[in-house]
């Protein structure tokens, strides 16, 4: 009982980090929308935020797998 009662805390603990990383990239696309830059470096930020959002889902799957 205390094993499953750990995991439980344990899994509760990684989707809160999971969610904070999340909202993080929230807040980094807004800062990315005030700066006045090129159209380049526009394309560098979206890139950037993808490659973040895609390793953020990977985590999130081995968060789900770790536990299941």
């Amino acid at each position: 009982m205390k094993q499953i009662e750990y995991q439980d805390y344990e899994w509760a603990n990684d989707w809160k980090v999971i969610v904070q990383i999340f909202d993080t990239i929230d807040n980094l696309k807004l800062l990315f929308k005030q700066l006045d830059v090129t159209y380049l470096r526009k394309v560098q930020q979206k890139i950037l935020i993808l490659n973040l959002e895609k390793y953020v889902w990977s985590l999130q799957e081995f968060i789900i797998q770790k536990y299941s």
